[in-house]
């Protein structure tokens, strides 16, 4: 008759428990952040490392069979910033989690100034390491991306260099006398004409021929202005 009354007093404590919806673990939410940022993170240069910020001991989430991370609108991959987590089922909800990425690779500084114009070689330049997401955007993290550009304004010595710091060397001076070289299916043919602009290796400039006709072409080295047909 006891052992009645105890099975009789444990039903509704039973009924309760199987009630009690299933609570989705924190761990498996932050490693679904930590994958995300390995999976977006992995072409960047350097050595990536990833430190998550800790779920709200008081979030109770349901159970979820179908998590996705996610870059809040205007959010960024690296150095300090927020992954948002959603769930699309059974039961909707969304989280956000703070992370800090850093990145520790190679960069190019300027060894010594360089001024607006001036061709950068070899000794101008040096490699340095350090964290990227601390440094302005466009950095250039290897010397053949500086070597041999032009600097397009003054920069002291030790100076991380940006790839709008930099541009090519003008291959055709305005005025300068080029040699206008015409090709196509089966043919070449080359006119001499002077530049009416200036401009880098691959860009178009128009030129001027002995005719007074102006015909544009991509400019080449040594004077050349390439066009195709």
């Amino acid at each position: 008759m006891k052992a009645l009354c105890w099975i009789l007093c444990l039903l509704p404590m039973l009924c309760l428990a199987d009630d009690t919806p299933a609570r989705q673990d924190r761990a498996s939410i932050l490693q679904t952040v930590e994958q995300f940022l390995h999976i977006q993170t992995a072409g960047l240069p350097g050595q990536v490392t990833i430190k998550l910020g800790a779920l709200d001991e008081q979030t109770r989430l349901a159970r979820c069979d179908a998590m996705q991370a996610f870059l809040p609108p205007g959010g960024r991959i690296w150095g300090r910033t927020t992954v948002g987590v959603r769930c699309t089922q059974p039961s909707p909800w969304l989280v956000y989690i703070q992370t800090n990425v850093s990145i520790v690779g190679n960069y190019v500084v300027s060894a010594a100034p360089l001024a607006q114009g001036q061709i950068i070689d070899a000794n101008q330049v040096r490699i340095v390491s350090g964290d990227l997401t601390q440094l302005p955007n466009g950095v250039v993290t290897d010397l053949s991306q500086a070597v041999g550009l032009v600097a397009a304004f003054s920069l002291p010595a030790g100076i991380p260099l940006r790839s709008d710091a930099l541009r090519k060397q003008i291959a055709i001076q305005q005025g300068q006398n080029v040699k206008l070289i015409s090709s196509g299916n089966g043919f070449q043919v080359s006119a001499d004409g002077r530049a009416i602009g200036a401009a880098m290796a691959g860009q178009v400039v128009q030129v001027r021929v002995n005719s007074g006709q102006v015909i544009s072409g991509i400019a080449q080295a040594n004077g050349v202005v390439k066009v195709s047909y």
